[in-house]
């Protein structure tokens, strides 16, 4: 263990040497969206940022030896603003998405996956996912959750398929779960234990998540320099125990990698 910590230190001391000079002058531009607890949002008390990502993105700077500059911007600007360069990458619970790649080359930090969840007053009824089939189940239609619904209600529900409910994001679709306009609901896991513990005996998971997907950090594709430096430090933090801390702290034990990823998403 001790070799392999020495190893990464050693990688990582050499990916900061190796970071571009505007950055190593200016600090790391990074971009986030802060309204996806518990990766990034506004802490209610003070109204500062704060989050899994905030906090591991703080942690990456540290290891390169470099300032975290962060901005904050909409969904719909932060591919857009990579490839202007408006800021150097995007770290704000971004899935990496083979449709993606072509934009921006992703550090993958952590699996995830959509899973159906139900109000606690109905766990009894849906104890098993398939008895969603035939139900009104609601996700955001923004993401690629309405996919992965009906790639699993077209294996496992026959004749009895659910019934999709497009939603203006997962605050809407809980909010429609909790009015009964929809059964059941569905949402990121590495969301889901967040939510559950702000709104206590709400809500019930059912199964398991439905896919896989890879949370990244999304780089410009020809940023080899920036890409290889920040490689090397969240090698560094896997190592040395503070990425599992930073698991730990955010209940997202079971969303770690053990080694990390380029592009892995599908």
């Amino acid at each position: 263990m001790l070799a392999a910590v020495a190893t990464a230190v050693v990688t990582g001391v050499a990916a900061a040497a190796e970071l571009p000079a505007d950055i190593r002058q200016n600090g790391l531009r990074i971009a986030v969206v802060p309204n996806y607890p518990p990766m990034e949002f506004k802490d209610p008390a003070t109204a500062t940022l704060t989050g899994f990502d905030v906090e591991l993105g703080e942690a990456l700077a540290k290891k390169l030896g470099v300032k975290a500059v962060w901005q904050e911007t909409s969904f719909d600007q932060l591919m857009p603003g990579l490839a202007t360069q408006r800021f150097d990458v995007i770290l704000t619970g971004m899935t990496d998405y083979k449709s993606r790649q072509e934009t921006a080359t992703f550090i993958d930090y952590l699996r995830s996956g959509p899973r159906f969840f139900v109000q606690a007053a109905r766990a009894a009824e849906f104890k098993e996912p398939a008895a969603l089939c035939g139900k009104k189940v609601g996700a955001s239609r923004r993401t690629m959750f309405p996919k992965d619904i009906a790639a699993w209600s077209e294996k496992n529900c026959g004749t009895s398929p659910i019934a999709f409910v497009g939603t203006e994001g997962s605050a809407d679709a809980r909010t429609q779960l909790k009015q009964g306009r929809i059964d059941a609901a569905v949402q990121g896991n590495e969301t889901l234990p967040y939510i559950m513990d702000l709104e206590p005996n709400t809500y019930v998971p059912v199964g398991t998540p439905i896919a896989l997907q890879y949370t990244g950090l999304a780089t410009p594709v020809k940023a080899e320099e920036l890409r290889e430096a920040l490689r090397g430090a969240l090698e560094v933090m896997i190592a040395d125990g503070s990425y599992k801390a930073l698991l730990t702290k955010w209940k997202l034990g079971d969303n770690g990698i053990e080694k990390v990823l380029i592009n892995a998403g599908e």
